[in-house]
């Protein structure tokens, strides 16, 4: 018999508990991974019905969805279709890190989600990712048929400041979007983040920032500016409709 008091007998402890452990944790990971996926689906789809001031609960979140959103389509910086791609899997944020414009590069697909709000009409909704103080930040902004109106906007963060940057999920900032104008004299200019009491430098419509919440309120222009900018294109098409 191992002397259980010895080195030897403890190590073989210690192996035979991790491996054991090891086992547990990797079976009950891949049990749950497609729970996982799922929840995650379905707060995304959450998050999209948001952006055109849908509130929707976890367990009717994939009917609303269904309901609501009619169609979902991905296109390339000119406007034009990108065949065999799934909106709902595109990788926003690895697509707002590619180059924008650089044509010898992979171009940036752009999701597309068609919304059919029976009191409001189409909506065209576009996903956001960008940086924040502390680490990622997202979302969606919903715009009008026209393709020039905002009709809503959602926003989430991974690890902003509560009470400061975080404030950027709040009806009170959200709500500053509703219906501002991404076109200035027949120029595309997104909606800017500033400090209260400034105006932007363009002339853009624009919204206050969150107060304390500097970095995380440029973030949130910059995102825009960077994530809706592709998609000129096409929407002067749907300005010209």
């Amino acid at each position: 018999m191992i002397n259980k008091q010895s080195n030897a007998y403890t190590i073989i402890y210690i192996t035979v508990m991790v491996v054991i452990v090891g086992a547990a944790l990797a079976f009950t990971a891949m049990s749950l991974k497609d729970r996982q996926l799922e929840n995650a689906d379905a707060d995304k789809m959450k998050q999209i019905l948001q952006s055109v001031h849908i509130t929707t609960e976890r367990s009717t979140v994939v009917e609303d969805f269904q309901k609501y959103i009619t169609s979902a389509f991905v296109i390339n910086d000119r406007g034009e279709t990108v065949d065999g791609q799934d909106a709902f899997t595109v990788n926003v944020a690895a697509e707002a890190k590619k180059p924008y414009g650089e044509r010898l590069l992979p171009e940036r697909l752009l999701p597309v989600y068609v919304c059919s709000l029976p009191d409001a009409g189409t909506k065209y909704i576009l996903p956001l990712a960008g940086m924040g103080l502390w680490g990622p930040i997202w979302g969606y902004v919903s715009l009008d048929a026209d393709g020039k109106t905002i009709y809503g906007a959602f926003f989430d963060h991974q690890g902003e400041t509560p009470g400061l940057g975080a404030e950027i999920t709040k009806p009170e900032f959200t709500g500053q979007f509703d219906g501002k104008q991404m076109f200035k004299n027949g120029d595309f200019m997104p909606v800017a983040v500033v400090k209260k009491g400034q105006l932007p430098v363009g002339g853009e419509d624009y919204v206050d920032g969150i107060s304390g919440g500097t970095i995380t309120s440029k973030g949130v222009s910059a995102m825009l500016d960077d994530c809706l900018k592709p998609y000129k294109a096409y929407l002067e098409t749907l300005s010209k409709q």
